[in-house]
């Protein structure tokens, strides 16, 4: 894949002075099974250079070639027609990506059973609740086995169990030999898992190189210094130190009530001697 001198801008509601400058002159190649990372800040035009990868979005100046190669796109609710079953959804994806209708159906019971949508993949997804679109999206993504997997910051969502079985898919796939273009706000993640980092900012390339050296740079600005601590936050949920606190704190104080409670308990036991009278 190829860009070259991309520039996105979207036009305000009023007038073009309103207009935004999403990517501004953002050229880049990605080689055949590549993992490439992407950080920057909210705003920084990451989720706009992954829709222009993806051919969601045409850009207004510039070029971009995929040379052949099939994308997905797995971002929330990217893509999910809502007024159609999360059936019919897969189907069209796969069908998107160049499969037959028939390999695309056969596809269906997979994301099913990974999602655990169960029957309400028949349903139409707007009555799906934000998880259960994150998980239809997801593994809809997954299972398309693309040549190249644009991942937009889907890791930090949905409940624990999702967040683990998503986490794990996802290491499969960058350690597999397929290209991933991942974005994220998890400099932790992508220093292990991907080999070169692009490093934005105002929809500008401020840096394109190795991982280490991109995302040390980037620690070493301080922008935004929330991004370099998610990866830490979100560990944290796995294991909260709080909940440890609190059932340690409290044990030195509760001994010595229940001893003296139990007391009583104990001087009773003679009573139970009494069976043999019975007798």
């Amino acid at each position: 894949m190829r860009l070259a001198n991309v520039a996105v801008r979207y036009r305000g509601r009023r007038s073009a002075k309103d207009a935004v400058l999403a990517l501004s002159d953002v050229s880049l190649q990605l080689g055949a099974g590549e993992k490439l990372g992407v950080v920057g800040g909210n705003g920084a035009g990451k989720s706009t250079l992954l829709r222009v990868m993806a051919g969601a979005l045409a850009p207004d100046a510039g070029s971009s070639d995929v040379e052949g190669a099939s994308t997905a796109l797995l971002s929330l609710n990217a893509g999910l027609d809502v007024e159609l079953s999360g059936a019919r959804n897969i189907v069209m994806h796969g069908m998107l990506t160049g499969l037959t209708r028939r390999q695309a159906l056969a596809r269906v019971p997979h994301v099913v059973r990974m999602s655990g949508l169960g029957d309400a993949i028949h349903r139409r997804v707007s009555t799906y609740s934000n998880g259960m679109r994150a998980r239809l999206g997801f593994w809809t993504a997954m299972n398309l086995d693309p040549d190249i997997l644009l991942v937009d910051e889907v890791l930090s969502v949905g409940d624990r169990e999702f967040r683990e079985k998503s986490r794990q898919a996802m290491i499969d796939r960058l350690q597999g030999e397929r290209a991933v273009v991942l974005a994220s706000h998890n400099v932790g993640f992508l220093e292990r898992m991907c080999e070169r980092v692009i490093w934005l900012e105002d929809g500008r390339v401020v840096m394109d190189g190795a991982a280490g050296e991109v995302l040390g740079s980037y620690r070493a600005a301080g922008r935004p210094a929330s991004a370099v601590a998610s990866g830490d936050a979100e560990r944290a949920t796995k294991t909260p130190a709080p909940e440890r606190e609190v059932q340690v704190a409290p044990k030195p104080d509760e001994p010595p009530a229940p001893a003296q409670e139990a007391a009583p308990e104990q001087e009773a036991a003679p009573e139970q001697e009494a069976a043999p009278e019975q007798e």
